[in-house]
């Protein structure tokens, strides 16, 4: 048997401007918005840059002519620079010094390729974004609430955290955009089924950082119970398997914050 495959379609765009987005970790990613380019059957128009020493080893500078590619023929990603169509007078890309949303001065720690803004329980992309991880398939799972929902429930001031998902009045939703009587029944139905989830599934929606699916179910075997889990010490959580220094630290980390404990405890 012979497989093929096919030599990487590649294109050229002009480098328009890159911009910043906060996820729900604080992780900031630039993004490089290019003059739209038919590309492997679509329209591309935007391509990650991950992080600050992609954009350094690139070498990008303002309005750069650049090449693009589909990575596994799906992600859009800037490959090269066309250095002969560079101006003379082009500015390097310099990664930002404070969040693009709240203002806040990022940080960068040792090892990390990312920078991050530290200001968790204030900058609105990583409270929402820490919603819409907890509302999604794998954590809890709650049907008739996506993200754009959520977006309009945190901009009405309705919810802070995801326990205050719990805590929603039937008029409060009903009166949402685009919402009504059907969509909010769905709503309450899916806030009640999920609270019969698997205990597993409950941790990996906390979002904790480093703790994803795998790692929620090794802990979830090993401590059978929440309180457990925040009562265990360094030397507990290492003892765990898939539980390295990094996850212990970053659980300490978490449950050693008085508002984290506050939504488990409402939870």
């Amino acid at each position: 048997a012979i497989a093929y495959k096919f030599k990487t379609e590649q294109v050229s765009s002009k480098l328009e401007a890159v911009t910043y987005q906060v996820g729900r970790t604080g992780a900031v990613t630039p993004v490089a918005n290019l003059t739209p380019v038919p590309l492997g059957g679509t329209i591309v128009k935007r391509a990650s840059l991950h992080n600050q020493d992609q954009i350094n080893k690139l070498d990008l500078h303002e309005e750069d002519t650049v090449y693009v590619e589909k990575g596994g023929e799906i992600i859009p990603k800037i490959v090269g620079v066309d250095l002969t169509e560079r101006k003379s007078n082009a500015q390097k890309i310099k990664f930002i010094e404070h969040c693009p949303e709240c203002n806040t001065p990022l940080k960068r720690l040792e090892g990390e390729a990312h920078h991050y803004c530290p200001n968790d329980m204030g900058c609105p992309p990583q409270i929402t974004g820490r919603m819409i991880h907890f509302i999604s398939r794998k954590a809890m799972d709650i049907d008739g609430l996506g993200s754009e929902t959520i977006d309009q429930l945190f901009r009405e001031g309705f919810v802070k955290n995801s326990a205050d998902l719990y805590d929603l009045t039937f008029e409060q939703v009903e009166n949402l955009e685009r919402m009504g009587k059907k969509s909010a029944e769905n709503l309450f139905k899916g806030l009640n089924e999920s609270k019969s989830v698997p205990f597993e599934r409950v941790l990996f929606a906390l979002g904790i950082r480093y703790v994803g699916e795998t790692v929620a179910k090794k802990i979830a075997k090993a401590k059978k119970n929440i309180d457990a889990i925040i009562s265990s010490s360094y030397d507990d959580l290492v003892a765990i398997d898939e539980v390295g220094e990094k996850i212990a630290i970053s659980i300490q980390e978490h449950f050693g914050n008085e508002e984290n404990r506050a939504i488990v405890e409402r939870l």
